[in-house]
């Protein structure tokens, strides 16, 4: 009989070839972009129904406004304590339970008619919306290291769609159905999404799942913080351009509700179908990634960022100029979006959910940053002062990529190193041989193992 290693070997190489016969087809792509921008939507569906909400359920303004504190929260939460179970389990069985629970949850808010239900329905509901950040890391294991930056550009798209037209959608709805229609119907969608993927979706990917206990795993998402300066480095990217992004999407109807356009609530919901311009910037800037543009990609989207405030500022004088504002910051901030999680999934394949929740933690807190700065700033001083503080955000990410970017030379997706030569940052031991354990064989990102 065959000794516990070779059984263990045996099932390992079963997987891998069952992995690798997978065919990441470009519908299965698609499938994975919908289900991303399904499951992004339920973070933002309450923002234009909370008066709604408010008025149905007898909540004072306050409370009203914990509704949208409660469910970032919730997904910040989620990003760091479930994400990285993605690396240690099966990412399938992992997807489809989640999305399940996700279910669970929107039928609470669907059928909350206490202020403590509801409150607790949208937290869940957050927190278990992170599974558009298992699909992402699930998409990029399945690509082959050529294509990855092209997969995680058409699955971020997804992402970013379902994030524009969330709130169009939940208003139009709400308009004719209530606002509990909205999570009602996409309770049903995401039940209808989590026995699609459940059929579509292979059993295991090429990365291996990780052998770290679930406190071990938290602990090195931690450590490869502390130890790849390029994940450091395109998180913080991610925090100033996001924290640009929410600047402008959190205080834009301001100005637009007042004089001289006054505009109602569903035309100011319908900017967001501009802003799915921006989509495109992510297949686009995916493939520019695969070609090995990642640096220059990043210069040129952040100069477009900073240069986006321009015409923004004209936004009391002219639609037209305001329209050109945000095709240019959504081209950008996807483009920087996409370019970042192609990069430091390559970093470490087998620890993929760590590297992308760890860089999202980055992400939520420029959001949540950008969004309260911008709305306290705007009753001080106006729709100017707005504009300076998205423009502050802007030009320090491109300071950031001057000062940087002799330091970050362009790489491909395919992998840096293998999983053996960061094992200890990982929390995992090398096999004897393997690079040392300060990282320095990878240390040039992309100058010396492929």
């Amino acid at each position: 009989m065959p000794g516990n290693g070779e059984a263990v070997t045996r099932r390992t190489q079963a997987r891998s070839e069952e992995g690798s016969a997978f065919v990441l087809s470009r519908g299965v792509v698609i499938l994975f972009a919908v289900a991303c921008g399904a499951a992004a939507a339920n973070v933002y569906f309450s923002q234009p129904l909370l008066v709604t909400m408010g008025h149905d359920l007898a909540m004072s303004p306050a409370l009203v406004g914990s509704v949208v504190t409660l469910t970032h929260v919730g997904y910040g939460l989620g990003l760091f304590f479930l994400v990285p179970l993605g690396d240690m389990a099966d990412r399938r069985r992992l997807i489809v339970a989640q999305l399940l629970l996700l279910v669970m949850a929107l039928a609470v808010v669907a059928a909350a008619h206490t202020a403590a239900l509801l409150l607790a329905g949208m937290a869940a509901t957050g927190f278990l919306a992170v599974v558009t950040q298992m699909l992402v890391a699930f998409a990029a294991s399945l690509a082959p290291p050529a294509g990855r930056g092209r997969v995680v550009g058409l699955v971020t798209s997804g992402v970013v769609i379902g994030i524009l037209l969330a709130r169009t959608a939940s208003g139009l709805m709400a308009d004719l159905a209530g606002w509990r229609s909205v999570y009602l119907a996409s309770a049903s969608l995401t039940v209808l999404l989590a026995l699609v993927l459940y059929r579509v979706l292979p059993r295991h990917s090429d990365a291996p799942p990780t052998t770290l206990r679930y406190g071990q795993l938290l602990r090195s998402t931690i450590t490869l913080f502390a130890r790849e300066r390029l994940l450091r480095l395109r998180a913080l990217f991610g925090l100033l351009t996001f924290a640009a992004f929410s600047t402008l999407w959190s205080s834009v109807a301001l100005p637009l509700s007042e004089a001289p356009y006054f505009l109602p609530h569903s035309a100011i919901g319908a900017l967001g179908l501009i802003g799915v311009a921006g989509a495109l910037a992510a297949t686009a800037a995916g493939r520019l990634n695969d070609r090995g543009l990642a640096r220059r990609t990043t210069g040129i989207a952040l100069a477009l960022l900073a240069a986006s405030w321009l015409p923004l500022a004209f936004t009391r004088s002219s639609l037209w100029a305001l329209v050109v504002g945000v095709i240019l910051l959504d081209l950008a901030v996807q483009a920087v979006h996409v370019t970042n999680q192609t990069l430091i999934y390559a970093l470490h394949p087998d620890a993929g959910s760590r590297l992308i929740g760890g860089y999202m933690v980055c992400y939520s807190i420029g959001s949540a940053t950008g969004a309260i700065a911008a709305t306290s700033l705007y009753t001080v001083a106006g729709w100017g002062a707005v504009c300076a503080l998205g423009a502050t955000f802007s030009c320090l990410g491109l300071a950031l990529w001057a000062f940087t970017r002799h330091g970050t030379p362009d790489v491909t997706a395919g992998p840096i190193c293998s999983a053996d030569r960061h094992a200890s940052v990982l929390g995992e031991h090398p096999r004897p041989g393997a690079g040392g354990p300060d990282g320095t064989q990878a240390a040039d990102l992309g100058t010396g193992c492929r």
